[in-house]
């Protein structure tokens, strides 16, 4: 199968007056398209930052990165927002919606981005009611609930059909009810549009729920494992 995501020797260490912390240690893995792979392990254990520098968030310290095909390691950081934009969908644990637009108007926004505004409306639409939120359109962040706000960043995240689809904690903030409703759109989503979705989790539960599990330890890789869910 082709490899979506490569990443080679990577190493990442931040810098302060006193000290140098490496908080990735020569990671190697790669993702063929289509996987559904969960990134696990303590706080602490780089798991957040290896999904940044995956999504061309971050840039490494020293090693690779090939994301759809294209090295975003040594990218600058417009080339890294153009692949973002074209191939990538991110769910966050604090939802990152922006305030001041509605729920359907956060949702266009990836295809606006994408140069897509003629349908963007139409297809947002769509996917709100898809996520169970057809009624809520045009209400804003501050008068949804935890869990309606999650879907809506679900909906915004496949909006542009992306190849790969990066979720970090996206039930962290959730309670149990409502993380099983999430965590069923979201596979439900990502199998009706293919995409590779990388989630980094607490939740071992939800990672037992993808085909593979990554677990990182004081920043390396101690465990890559397929799970039964092939």
């Amino acid at each position: 199968m082709t490899k979506i995501l490569e990443v080679k020797n990577l190493i990442k260490t931040y810098k302060s007056i006193n000290k140098e912390l490496t908080v990735l240690d020569d990671i190697n893995f790669s993702i063929s398209e289509g996987e559904i792979v969960s990134i696990v392990g303590p706080s602490g254990s780089g798991k957040t930052t290896l999904l940044g520098l995956c999504a061309g968030l971050d840039t490494p310290t020293s090693g690779s990165i090939s994301l759809t095909g294209e090295l975003i390691s040594s990218m600058s950081e417009n080339q890294k927002a153009a692949v973002r934009n074209k191939n990538v969908g991110f769910i966050f644990q604090n939802f990152q919606l922006l305030p001041t637009l509605t729920a359907i108007e956060n949702v266009m926004i990836p295809l606006e981005l994408q140069g897509k505004p003629s349908g963007a409306r139409s297809k947002a639409k769509d996917l709100l009611g898809r996520v169970g939120l057809g009624d809520r359109l045009t209400h804003y962040p501050t008068q949804l609930s935890g869990g309606e706000q999650q879907r809506v960043s679900l909906a915004r995240a496949f909006s542009n059909n992306p190849k790969v689809l990066f979720a970090d904690e996206p039930t962290g903030n959730l309670d149990e009810d409502t993380s099983d409703i999430v965590e069923n759109l979201l596979f439900d989503l990502n199998k009706e549009q293919g995409t590779t979705l990388i989630i980094v989790t607490h939740d071992l539960d939800l990672a037992q729920k993808t085909q593979r599990v990554i677990r990182l330890k004081g920043g390396k890789v101690c465990r890559d494992q397929k799970t039964n869910q092939d």
